[in-house]
């Protein structure tokens, strides 16, 4: 029902928000349901392998889930706009032409079958983005939205870790927390970690949470963030951080304020433990395997060196595993020109630099800050971890993003009603004219 109310405007004056009236109604509040299917999405995109859980969880019904729940998404996104009203938004209409660049390269079977399911995968995923594109109001209810859902599945890191330490902490991840009771990986921890902890801090500054809902999120997020060993997490947390606050620090006094402080610590904590900073971020690794980047630069080194055709050079090979002689890419550049060909590597150079510069034309504001956090993070997670050219968290991260950078909808204004005309008798027509 709350998708169908209107927000009423007086002509000629403008809303709470300040914008004009214009022809196309704004609903009045966003239905709980569009929460859900949200919440739905990133259910889809947590994936289905990682660690060995408690309980061992085949792939398939974890697959089964996953696609359960985009398609049950779908189908709410669906039946609360069943009158199909969308709102132009580049973002997702980039993401509609790298799934036709996605088709096509698919459709030469170079990957088998399931890259015909993936883009159908991808299909339901950009089209569950369109129907909900009717809420996007430059508004903070999905960055709330975002928020819970990511918190509530870190929450179940901390079930398995509180329930069976050992499984939480396996030595085939060196010690790194992972998911017992759901198959996740450190990386996955970390960067939903981050990417709560950096939406809340900025909630917080902006006096859209109080201190203490503000710690219940960070304080174990940063935690479970610690344990992950994520370097990608955890630079990209700090230097998103440093982008979005700079955004607001000539209009807030707050930012200022957390800016001095965040630096002052920052100082102190590099010179009192910089030797266990230090331990933290080499992981234990030798000189060589970390400028190696964890062996990621010879799987780099082996695809770029590997013969193409020209039909691969352009539309790639087809939607895949993200892994290149089976051993996984982890980088998003290179597993979209993998897999989607320069066509794909010039859409998603083009979704982050029209994410990027309409941010950077937005007056400051608190949702713009959010939106360069969150920009920033992806483009610096992209280097090390892949996921821009397919259906998963970045790609949700970044339609938060565009979300928050949309216009607000202008009301529609109240229009005379029709009043119909009195009919008057003959016997009253003839006596007037008398």
């Amino acid at each position: 029902m709350g998708g169908d109310q209107r927000r009423d405007g007086l002509p000629g004056a403008t809303d709470p928000a300040g914008t004009r009236p214009g022809a196309e109604p704004r609903p009045a509040g966003t239905p709980k349901i569009v929460g859900t299917a949200w919440g739905l999405l990133i259910l889809n995109t947590l994936g289905s392998t990682g660690a060995k859980t408690i309980i061992p969880l085949p792939r398939s019904l974890i697959q089964m889930v996953t696609m359960g729940a985009l398609v049950a998404a779908f189908a709410l996104a669906l039946a609360v706009n069943a009158r199909l009203r969308i709102r132009a938004s580049a973002y997702v209409l980039l993401l509609t032409l790298l799934l036709v660049a996605s088709v096509i390269s698919s459709a030469h079977l170079e990957s088998g079958f399931g890259a015909l399911f993936r883009c159908f995968r991808l299909a339901l995923f950009v089209g569950t983005l369109w129907l909900l594109s009717r809420w996007w109001d430059g508004g903070l209810t999905f960055v709330r939205h975002h928020i819970r859902m990511y918190f509530a599945v870190l929450g179940s890191v901390a079930a398995g870790l509180a329930v069976s330490p050992g499984a939480a902490l396996p030595d085939l991840y060196g010690g790194r927390l992972v998911g017992a009771l759901w198959p996740l990986t450190p990386p996955q921890i970390g960067q939903y970690a981050a990417v709560i902890i950096g939406l809340t801090v900025l909630l917080l500054l902006g006096r859209r949470t109080d201190r203490v809902s503000a710690a219940v999120v960070i304080v174990p997020s940063l935690v479970l963030l610690a344990l992950t060993h994520t370097r990608t997490a955890t630079l990209g947390l700090l230097l998103g951080l440093v982008l979005a606050i700079g955004s607001l620090i000539l209009t807030s006094a707050a930012a200022r304020r957390f800016f001095t402080w965040a630096v002052l610590c920052a100082t102190v904590a590099a010179v009192g433990f910089a030797s266990a900073l230090q331990a933290w971020f080499l992981r234990g690794q030798s000189k060589e395997n970390f400028s190696s980047l964890t062996g990621r630069a010879k799987v780099w080194d082996a695809l770029l060196a590997a013969p193409r055709s020209t039909s691969e050079q352009l539309f790639g090979v087809g939607l895949g595993d993200k892994s290149f002689g089976g051993l996984p890419i982890d980088n998003s550049w290179l597993a979209v020109y993998n897999e989607q060909g320069l066509i794909g590597v010039t859409l998603v150079a083009a979704i982050v630099i029209v994410l990027g510069g309409v941010a950077l034309l937005r007056p400051p504001s608190l949702q713009r800050a959010c939106a360069i956090f969150l920009i920033s993070y992806c483009a610096i997670a992209s280097y090390t971890e892949a996921g821009l050219g397919d259906a998963s968290p970045y790609l949700l991260h970044l339609a938060l993003a565009a979300s928050l950078l949309a216009a607000p909808a202008e009301p529609a204004p109240l229009s005379t009603p029709d009043v119909p005309r009195r009919r008057v008798p003959r016997w009253a027509q003839r006596s007037e004219a008398i």
